[in-house]
């Protein structure tokens, strides 16, 4: 038994070192298991890394595949701005054929003349060779004028080719070569790239003039048109002096000796916010960074909050037509695309058949656009708009009796038959749609199986005579023309018209604009003194709250909250300028009258202006507990019928929110983020931004360009705002 006891000891002691040992091993498992999971938790945080670096790359990719097709669709531009100027060429080749054979017909008329002279000299007078000398010295003059006018559009057609080439050339080019070096032929493809090399080359320091002057971004834009324009004068723009070369300028360049001249800077006037190269593409790309140190120095922390932002705004229901905002996202505005005035008058006389052609082109897909009879239908049912006109013509009958009337953009003729109606001896009804110049006429004669049951008989006639025109009622004709070619048409005396009425406003008043056209038809065919209607013009302007955006809909979807939604189309809309009716309760701020026209007496150039404003919080907006959103800035215009003409009924047409909706609407710009407002001063001390709820707004510091875009009819619009915590 002993043995056997300890046999089983022995065995047991043995069972016990093996069970260590696996347990040994146990541990070890478990250990080398916690390291696998490690390892794995590792080599799945790498995967999510690979995965992110993957989406970036495609998106990378999907960005240069956007940048290809816009490199393509420049190329197709360029191509076609070659067909147009080849087409050009082949004009004015036939221009110069066409003289040429009149030089040779004349010439020979003369050398027949002279034939005929010799023949029967004998018996001619002395009156009659002075007369065929004095013939033939006008011929030889005209001779000569005509080889200098073949000689100048040879040249002018060299250059205008040339400089074509050269345009599609850059257009073709690389992406980034697009922006030129302010004094020479250099492109880069990068802003800091060009200006350190002015810096380097030219001795112009961009950024150092630029923070020593703590220029704004509307002086940065008038600082390079400034210099641009002394360039091509081949003036240095520092010191003035002028050289005959622009190599010769190149080689004097320096640094500026001082910046102000009697206390303000060269740059200063608000005409070098025009850009003076056309398609200027610095002027597109530029940025100018806000040093926040300097933010510290101004009393109240005013901060850029609520900008536009970039990008080009078309009408989402008015494909092919551009109302345009350029704004950068720190609120600094880029001014809009002018034509630069070219100094070679010859050069001007080849570009103005090309523009002639996209113009033509652009009117009649215009005016093509008002062959639908629902748009004259919207605006006809317009109340707001026709009553004005309405009662604007036949509310002044000292104005309209007996008067000679011209309707500019007549459409259907409603113009018209008021003027008729009011008892205007003649009126000309002018639209540059054929189809509406047709349905006009017909109106005018109105068949006898319309509604009323009998013929308008309005409508004049030429062929009619003169004995059957008598004591009739028929005093409209209708002109297919635009108003500036209207005297190729028919016979119109110059000044000749006592009343010039018309329906040209467009979104914002001057987009898709005809008031071009008006004021060609003012100044050429209205006598003088004589009424325009209406006869002034108002662009206003003011801050709108949440409800005129889409947030309130999105907050509550059947019950459900879907404001991420809302975000996000508020976002988008952010982009683009949009075109929608306002409720007055949703306008938080005071109205601001952004610029007034006085269309009797304007000229067309003033068509483009810059505004500067403020908005405050409105008095029921104040009132209420609380700071107040502001979540952007909408325009709306107002035209008057004043008592300088209309002294019986006066009457104002108002696309205001706070009047009745009209078809035109607002023009509404949504800011990226929204900006609180308040109309106390926050106690909450400077160190937050201003427009946040913790420093709200005391005011909104507004700045808005609106001028006329390189596209025709279309308008640019800048857009700079800034909030403002107190009174600086």
């Amino acid at each position: 038994m002993a043995e056997d006891s300890g046999a089983i000891l022995r065995h047991i002691s043995s069972l016990k070192e093996m069970l260590d040992k696996v347990n040994e091993e146990i541990e070890q498992n478990i250990q080398k298991t916690r390291e696998i999971e490690s390892e794995i938790v590792k080599h799945s945080e790498t995967e999510k890394d690979c995965l992110v670096r993957e989406s970036e790359l495609m998106k990378g990719v999907s960005v240069a595949e956007f940048e290809l097709d816009g490199l393509m669709q420049v190329a197709a531009a360029g191509t076609d701005s070659l067909k147009v100027m080849e087409g050009n060429v082949e004009f004015q080749k036939a221009t110069l054929n066409e003289i040429r054979k009149r030089f040779s017909d004349k010439m020979e008329r003369f050398i027949a003349e002279s034939k005929g002279f010799q023949a029967n000299m004998r018996g001619d007078s002395n009156e009659d060779l002075l007369l065929l000398l004095k013939e033939k010295d006008s011929l030889e003059n005209e001779s000569e004028n005509l080889r200098m006018k073949i000689n100048t559009i040879q040249s002018s057609s060299n250059e205008y080719i040339a400089e074509i080439l050269q345009e599609v050339n850059m257009e073709n080019s690389d992406v980034g070569g697009g922006l030129l070096c302010l004094f020479c032929s250099s492109c880069f493809n990068a802003e800091n790239l060009l200006f350190e090399h002015c810096a380097t080359e030219h001795c112009f320091n961009f950024h150092r003039i630029v923070k020593e002057l703590g220029l704004d971004f509307y002086s940065c834009i008038k600082l390079i048109n400034f210099v641009r324009s002394m360039v091509a004068e081949k003036k240095c723009w520092s010191c003035g002096q002028a050289f005959s070369s622009n190599t010769e300028l190149c080689s004097h360049l320096h640094a500026v000796e001082r910046y102000l001249i009697d206390g303000k800077v060269p740059w200063e006037d608000d005409v070098y916010l025009k850009p003076f190269m056309e398609d200027d593409s610095l002027l597109h790309s530029l940025s100018i960074d806000d040093d926040d140190d300097e933010d510290e120095d101004n009393c109240g922390m005013p901060m850029e909050r609520g900008q536009c932002s970039a990008g080009n705004g078309v009408f989402a229901e008015l494909p092919g037509n551009k109302l345009s905002t350029i704004t950068e996202r720190n609120g600094s505005d880029i001014s809009p695309q002018f034509h630069h005035e070219m100094n070679d008058s010859h050069l001007k006389v080849a570009r103005a058949s090309v523009n002639a052609k996209a113009i033509k082109t652009f009117d009649d897909n215009y005016f093509g656009s008002y062959s639908s009879f629902g748009i004259h239908r919207e605006m006809l049912s317009d109340k707001v708009r026709t009553d004005a006109y309405r009662d604007a013509i036949l509310g002044n009958p000292s104005l309209l009796s007996g008067a000679t009337v011209l309707d500019v953009g007549c459409g259907t003729g409603i113009l018209s038959l008021f003027a008729a109606k009011a008892g205007a001896s003649r009126v000309v009804a002018v639209d540059g749609s054929a189809k509406m110049a047709s349905v006009a006429t017909q109106v005018g004669h109105s068949p006898p199986w319309c509604s009323l049951q009998k013929k308008n008989g309005l409508l004049y006639d030429e062929n009619v005579e003169a004995e059957q025109k008598q004591g009739s009622a028929q005093v409209i004709s209708v002109v297919h023309t635009k108003a500036e070619e209207l005297n190729e048409k028919i016979q119109v005396p110059q000044n000749g018209f006592d009343v010039l009425v018309s329906e040209w406003m467009g979104y914002c008043l001057l987009y898709e604009s005809m008031l071009s056209s008006v004021l060609y038809a003012r100044d050429h065919f209205l006598k003088p003194g004589g009424a325009i209607l209406p006869d002034t013009a108002t662009i206003l302007g003011a801050g709108f709250g949440k409800g005129g955006t889409s947030l309130p809909f999105w907050e509550n979807v059947y019950g459900f909250n879907m404001s991420c939604i809302g975000k996000e189309v508020t976002s988008t809309s952010a982009r683009f300028p949009v075109v929608d009716v306002l409720a007055s309760q949703d306008i938080v701020t005071e109205t601001a009258v952004l610029h007034s026209f006085d269309l009797a007496s304007m000229k067309e150039s003033e068509m483009d202006f810059t505004a500067s404003f403020e908005l405050r919080l409105s008095e029921s907006s104040a009132t209420v507990p609380g700071v107040t959103w502001c979540y952007g800035i909408v325009l709306w215009f107002d035209t008057g019928f004043t008592n300088r003409f209309c002294k019986e009924k006066p009457v104002v047409l108002s696309t205001s929110p706070f009047s009745a909706p009209t078809h035109w609407s607002q023009t509404i710009f949504t800011f990226e983020d929204p900006i609180a407002m308040a109309k106390e001063e926050s106690t909450l001390g400077s160190s937050a931004s201003a427009g946040t709820d913790e420093c709200p707004a005391t005011m909104l510091r507004c700045r808005i360009s609106i001028v006329r875009a390189s596209e025709h009819r279309s308008i640019d619009i800048s857009v700079e705002t800034t909030a403002i915590s107190s009174d600086i």
